[in-house]
């Protein structure tokens, strides 16, 4: 049966977006060869929303945004939207070295990650 998920981030600069990923977030990793390097990524959940098009999108979770936010400007991160509350959590958006950007959100509604 399935027991994992692997998520891929396409970027312009992956060498600098692997290093964020190693040196600023702390995620430990392996080598898979030649320095493509793989973390390994905290407890995560899947939700499926409708939509007109097909896409997908990646958040980080936190438990305390605000906290979370304030360690990653720290480290010069730069901090891509507005922190918003919705119903469902408070998010807000981070820029990759590369260029990419990945969503950041603390939940406000109950998790499925420790299931």
């Amino acid at each position: 049966m399935i027991n994992g998920a692997h998520v891929i981030i396409y970027s312009r600069d992956a060498e600098a977006d692997r290093d964020f990923f190693r040196d600023v977030l702390g995620y430990p990793h392996v080598d898979a060869g030649h320095g493509w390097l793989i973390f390994k990524l905290p407890p995560a959940e899947v939700a499926v929303h409708p939509a007109e098009a097909e896409s997908h999108e990646l958040f980080l979770m936190c438990d305390d945004l605000e906290q979370t936010v304030a360690e990653l400007t720290a480290s010069g991160v730069e901090i891509v939207k507005p922190v918003q509350e919705e119903r469902w959590g408070i998010l807000t958006s981070i820029r990759l070295p590369g260029g990419g950007e990945v969503g950041l959100y603390q939940p406000l509604h109950e998790t499925a990650y420790d299931l």
